[in-house]
């Protein structure tokens, strides 16, 4: 009698114990079907972002990237020229970018190109284009006094690169101020802040095309020449577009670029670690990791 209720109660722990690792199973296996149904909700996971060569695209787009790559996607970023870039996203050859200086700096572009792409917002606030000097040039502080100081400043503004926007303006300016015998010298972004470094470091007469946010402004002290024609237009913001159809593709993608908004004081961050030598990718994750808080919300999406 005994052996045969501890040979029941021995059939009864083993069928429990089956039951248990059963349900443990199914457990694990509705986990896996989770984790599948999150990884099948981020769509392509191959992402290329596409930005015109400043400091502070290059900073922009290396902190997004390395934010999108947390949720799983494929990264590639690529410097391009502004028209190139309005192109390759209203072609769909680009997924997106973050790098859309509105209403002046890009707006024929924009108007170009706005019907083949969808815009997602400003990401940074409080942007600004304009021509910059040093503020130890006291007598300087209107785009008019250039006329009275043309020989101080070898008759020459130190732009960027040829057709952006900020270019474009500085050439207009020489028409709207009577500069006659001015000329603005293209270049690039790295190439006027050389000049602008070297001309700073002598105390020498100097003028670029500026604009904020930008490392230069915690790194010299400078100030933006009074533009009371207008010319440069009031404040802009930075804003984000993708191509059409990237939504449907890559929902939890296009929901953390909808989400992706930081200030000029996070750019500018960024910005002077890499002008003091640390690479893009490296500045970029430093600021993802202090500032995880503002991160996270980026990251929040309901598309998973």
């Amino acid at each position: 009698m005994f052996k045969k209720s501890w040979k029941h109660i021995g059939l009864m722990l083993v069928l429990a114990l089956t039951l248990v690792l059963a349900a443990c199973g199914e457990d694990d296996s509705a986990g896996d079907d989770s984790a599948d149904e999150s990884e099948g909700n981020l769509g392509n996971e191959d992402i290329e972002l596409v930005y015109v060569e400043w400091d502070s695209e290059i900073a922009s787009t290396n902190v997004i990237a390395q934010v999108l790559e947390e949720k799983g996607y494929d990264v590639n970023i690529r410097g391009i020229d502004n028209a190139i870039m309005w192109e390759a996203v209203a072609n769909g050859d680009a997924d997106g970018m973050v790098a859309a200086w509105l209403p002046g700096t890009h707006g024929d572009l924009f108007e170009e190109h706005k019907d083949n792409m969808v815009g997602l917002g400003p990401n940074l606030e409080g942007a600004k284009i304009g021509l910059v000097v040093p503020t130890y040039l006291e007598d300087v502080n209107s785009i008019a006094d250039l006329a009275d100081y043309t020989d101080a400043f070898g008759g020459e503004i130190t732009g960027i690169e040829p057709g952006a926007g900020v270019v474009q303006s500085a050439e207009q300016s020489l028409e709207d101020y009577g500069l006659s015998d001015w000329t603005v010298a293209t270049s690039s972004s790295g190439a006027m802040t050389t000049v602008l470094g070297q001309k700073y470091d002598n105390e020498e007469a100097v003028v670029v095309t500026g604009w904020t946010p930008h490392w230069k402004f915690a790194s010299y002290d400078l100030k933006y020449l009074e533009d009371p024609e207008g010319t440069f237009g009031g404040a802009e913001t930075i804003e984000t577009f993708v191509r059409e159809g990237f939504e449907a593709d890559s929902p939890v993608a296009y929901e953390v670029l909808d989400n992706f908004f930081w200030e000029p004081a996070d750019m500018e961050t960024v910005m002077l670690e890499m002008a003091d030598g640390a690479d893009p990718e490296e500045a970029a994750a430093n600021w993802i990791e202090n500032n995880r808080e503002k991160v996270d919300a980026w990251l929040e999406t309901s598309a998973e």
